[in-house]
This record gives structure tokens, C-alpha cells and sequence, in this order.
């Protein structure tokens, strides 16, 4: 039986040499992000990232920024 992922924390590298951590409850919620915010938005444009922990809080970055984006899945509330 293989574990499945309680979250998954998406790090953002970013162009300036900066790293943000966000949270996505799913692999799905972040897909669904990713393809309709990050890459349907033109490059010089501000986008929102959902801070997951936070409601109603964002980060907000150009997709031009993001350079690389880190996918981990995190098993258990310990996870950090």
C-alpha cells in the first residue's frame, strides 16, 4: 500500500536568486494553478500565488521571475 501525500510544498526559485515555499492541499489544485495562472499569464504581468496556510493571503510574482519550481510531496503534519 503506498502513502499518499497529505500536501504538497511547491518551491518557487525565482530570478533574483530568492526562494519561496507555498503549500497546495493537492498535486491537482497546484496543476490547476500552474496552468491557468502561471503559464496562461503574459510574462511582465503580476500573478498571485495562494498562500495555503494563510487565507487570503498571496505572494505575488511576474512569471518571468520563476525560473524553477520544485514539486515535494509531504506525507505527514511533520514534514518541514
Amino acid at each position: 500500500m503506498s502513502a499518499l501525500p497529505r500536501r504538497y510544498a511547491v518551491h518557487l526559485h525565482l530570478s533574483g536568486g530568492q526562494s519561496e515555499t507555498v503549500h497546495f492541499h493537492t498535486l491537482e489544485a497546484f496543476q490547476q494553478w500552474y496552468g491557468s495562472v502561471l503559464t496562461a499569464s503574459a510574462p511582465d504581468t503580476f500573478v498571485n500565488v495562494p498562500l495555503a496556510d494563510l487565507e487570503g493571503e498571496y505572494l505575488v510574482v511576474r512569471p518571468a521571475a520563476v525560473i524553477g519550481i520544485h514539486v515535494e510531496p509531504k506525507f505527514n503534519a511533520l514534514d518541514e
